[in-house]
């Protein structure tokens, strides 16, 4: 159960880790590993933070402007600076959620082992997962959800700050997650972990850390719940929010009831059929009546989520009306979020997502598709 998390690790394609003998407790019989220190001073890293107390005031001339208290309500992300300022209170959780295409030959787990802000956990987007299809890291049930969670040491009360390895981009479905299992409190690290480096904040290395204990825990605890058995204590409380997900069913329903404008978050060649799938077996095209706006647009050149007007304008383009339902797709779920975390900063709060995406709808036999070549 927990050897299909640190199988990851272990087989994971660019390898960047040793063995070394046994250190850990009975809690898994696998071998630990070490890790090539990531340096905590380079060119791009001058401010020497420390993983210390009282860590704003290292930052010289930088006025500590922030609070817990100002984390802001009406803005799906938070500024670096923001976080740094307040990654010592006590109810704040950092999590990285970093996840990546196949084809990038990258290992999230493996990196967070190298690299990572500070006490942050690590959300594995591809295990906390619906066990049940073959669908890539679909939404898990509500017990699922919780027992997950709660193994990673997150309670109902704390604020959540979750970021990924290439700037915006797999954090944002963790957002979209947790919020639909009722929990608000939380938010994106706008431009994640490269701009975080960028800034001059320290990361932390690890091999053996609590954290990686607690990703291998949630991991155990999601295949007990799909096999019936026990699990630790709950210690999240969920409330599933079904008006932010969408089913097949639903995506089908609307392309006559046109209830919903679809947008379609994968690249411009995906959606026309000219560029094939990059998973097997999926046709090419997009669902009728859809339109595309490919994720990449919600973004400036540092990866951090664009401003309001220069967001409502790539909408005006495509003909989105704001005044009407939006409902959000992509390949697999994951970039579809960051259309909903932009349409979030505008103000539209409770934009679904339809969690099979493409690889669901491109895979049916029965399901009409659209292409250039057909319009």
């Amino acid at each position: 159960m927990a050897s299909s998390f640190l199988t990851k690790i272990l087989l994971g394609p660019r390898s960047i880790i040793t063995h070394h003998p046994p250190i850990l407790s009975s809690f898994f019989s696998k071998r630990l590993f070490s890790i090539q220190t990531v340096p905590t001073s380079t060119a791009q890293n001058t401010k020497l933070t420390g993983w210390a107390p009282c860590m704003a005031s290292s930052i010289v001339g930088r006025r500590a402007a922030y609070s817990t208290r100002s984390a802001p309500t009406n803005e799906p992300v938070v500024s670096v600076d923001w976080l740094y300022d307040n990654l010592k209170e006590p109810d704040i959780k950092v999590v990285d959620a970093s996840w990546y295409m196949p084809d990038e030959q990258r290992n999230p787990i493996q990196e967070y082992q190298v690299a990572h802000i500070p006490g942050a956990l690590f959300f594995d987007v591809d295990g906390i997962a619906d066990r049940t299809t073959k669908l890539p890291h679909m939404l898990p049930s509500e017990e699922a959800f919780a027992a997950a969670v709660s193994a990673l040491g997150i309670q109902n009360k704390d604020d959540l700050v979750v970021y990924d390895g290439k700037g915006l981009f797999s954090a944002a479905r963790v957002w979209w997650m947790f919020r639909v299992f009722g929990h608000d409190r939380i938010w994106v690290l706008d431009g994640g972990l490269p701009r975080w480096r960028a800034s001059g904040y320290d990361v932390e290395s690890s091999a053996s850390s609590d954290a990686i204990l607690k990703a291998s825990a949630a991991s155990e605890a999601i295949e007990k719940v799909y096999q019936g058995q026990a699990v630790g204590p709950i210690t999240f409380e969920t409330k599933f929010q079904p008006h932010l997900v969408w089913s097949l069913e639903q995506v089908t329903r609307n392309i006559d009831e046109q209830s919903h404008q679809l947008i379609d978050a994968r690249s411009k060649p995906r959606f026309d059929g000219t560029a094939p799938e990059p998973r097997k077996g999926i046709r090419s095209g997009h669902v009728p009546g859809s339109k595309c706006i490919p994720f990449a647009q919600m973004l400036d050149g540092s990866q951090t989520l664009l401003p309001a007007d220069d967001l409502k304008k790539r909408f005006d383009q495509e003909g989105i009306s704001l005044e009407s339902p939006v409902v959000t797709s992509c390949g697999t779920g994951v970039t579809a979020c960051i259309l909903a975390l932009g349409l979030h900063r505008l103000g539209k709060t409770n934009v679904p997502v339809y969690d099979g995406s493409w690889s669901e709808w491109g895979a049916q036999s029965d399901t009409p598709v659209e292409s250039s070549q057909t319009e």
